[in-house]
């Protein structure tokens, strides 16, 4: 059910904010918007309906500015805005045989129909910089002092990628890794598509293991593709009249250790709790800057009462930004963020890289959205620039039904000064929304079968 919300929630503000786009640039050019749709498919429900009328049938007189249908429909797949004269995801052809109207879409010059067929794009990529400048502003960048790995699972990527429990990363192709930020960036920015040479202190001595591009590609969309270091339990609510609170257990506290067994993540706790049922344990708090020593005797269920999490509980220093600097930083990681996104394509056209790979459909979204927000409000609003980013890039490519698509047929009616006819253009419409869909099978059908 977490998935489903937060993908629905994810989805729904980048659809949201992509349509805005088209409909603020079809209202500035004077264009009749009939319809601003959150989903596709049957009309759930909406406000400002029009009057009774459907799209084929607006009296000409009909207000410009007032009559548009809000609504939200049952496919939260996508959205679209219904602009009078054109061509577009609802595939209406009604006004095929009349002349053009100075409201529509078909009426307007070529600069006007670019400016609206972009500004979904557009929009994106301004929400992309915004949340981007604005953690950078606001918080400052982060930067965990940790370059200690945590607990790595057998059954992980990140353990076939060569990395293990307290591995100390000391450089990643030969250049010296300071902090977690440059870990990630090193092997997913940096040279992306290429493999990474990393060196880690293990033990006692210095490894090096390679990680090939087909793990890197793989982990790049994973929230949580290497656990770091200084990780302790730390609860987040504790239930009344439970053994957790019986104990003196606050919301905040973290376990430091349990039965005087370290604690390294949350999964530690969960074991020994759940595997001593009606057992005294003795436990080890930090409250602040203090530390408590208490015991908790979980119930018969082997349960004490507690919402667990994992926190960080090491260095962090914030780099900060003025202003214009927080705006430069924001447009520095959106172009980095373009740049290996078009990097990967590249390798999946040329064949070097797997479809499934390289990109995830709305079961992966849902999985990274979900883990995003589970670690807080700066790493949801991340991963939501980011996918607002290759949401942009996605619709620009030029692909029937995408914006990239009418941008390349208005550009080529505006170099011919002629219209493509509508029956050509329903034909393309329809092969594209015929190809996209079975893109979208595909890829849903590998999330699954990975998941």
């Amino acid at each position: 059910m977490d998935y489903v919300i937060y993908f629905i929630l994810t989805i729904g503000i980048l659809v949201f904010i992509h349509e805005l786009g088209h409909f603020l640039a079809a209202r500035a050019c004077k264009m009749r918007t009939d319809v601003f749709s959150i989903g596709f498919g049957k009309r759930l429900f909406g406000w400002n309906q029009i009057n009774g009328f459907t799209t084929g049938n607006l009296p000409e007189d009909l207000d410009l500015q007032g009559h548009t249908d809000y609504r939200v429909a049952l496919l939260p797949l996508g959205g679209y805005v219904k602009i009078s004269g054109m061509v577009d995801e609802s595939f209406d052809n009604s006004f095929a045989n009349t002349e053009p109207k100075p409201y529509e879409f078909r009426a307007k010059p070529t600069y006007q129909k670019l400016f609206v067929i972009s500004a979904g794009v557009l929009m994106n990529l301004i929400l992309t910089i915004a949340i981007f400048s604005g953690i950078n502003y606001f918080q400052g960048k982060q930067l965990v002092k940790t370059t200690t790995v945590g607990v790595v699972e057998e059954s992980t990527l990140a353990y076939e990628a060569g990395f293990r429990t307290d591995d100390k990363v000391i450089s990643i192709n030969e250049e010296e890794i300071s902090d977690w930020f440059k870990i990630l960036t090193s092997l997913f920015l940096d040279e992306s598509g290429v493999e990474k040479k990393v060196t880690v202190f293990r033990n006692t001595s210095n490894i090096s293991f390679i990680i090939s591009e087909d793990i890197l590609a793989e982990a790049a969309q994973s929230q949580s593709f290497l656990p770091y270091g200084n990780i302790k339990p730390a609860i987040s609510s504790v239930v009344d009249e439970s053994p957790a609170n019986d104990a003196g257990i606050k919301g905040g506290d973290i376990f430091l250790s349990l039965n005087n067994l370290i604690l390294r993540n949350s999964a530690d706790a969960i074991k020994i709790i759940s595997s001593s049922s009606n057992v005294e344990l003795s436990l080890t708090i930090l409250r602040g800057e203090d530390t408590i020593r208490t015991a908790v005797t979980p119930g018969l269920d082997g349960k004490i009462g507690i919402v667990l999490g994992d926190k960080y509980t090491g260095k962090i220093e914030y780099e900060e930004y003025t202003f214009f600097a927080a705006i430069g930083s924001g447009l520095t990681g959106a172009v980095q963020y373009v740049t290996v996104t078009f990097e990967y394509m590249g390798r999946v056209i040329f064949g070097d890289l797997e479809v499934a790979q390289a990109f995830g459909g709305p079961v992966k979204i849902a999985q990274i959205a979900t883990e995003a927000a589970d670690a807080g409000m700066i790493p949801y609003l991340r991963f939501l620039a980011v996918l607002s980013l290759s949401l942009a890039i996605l619709n620009i490519l030029p692909f029937p039904v995408l914006d990239g698509g009418h941008f390349v047929m208005i550009a080529i009616e505006g170099i011919f000064r002629r219209e493509i006819p509508i029956k050509v253009k329903i034909a393309i419409q329809n092969a594209g929304f015929v190809l996209i869909l079975m893109l979208m099978a595909f890829i849903i059908y590998n999330d699954i079968i990975n998941m």
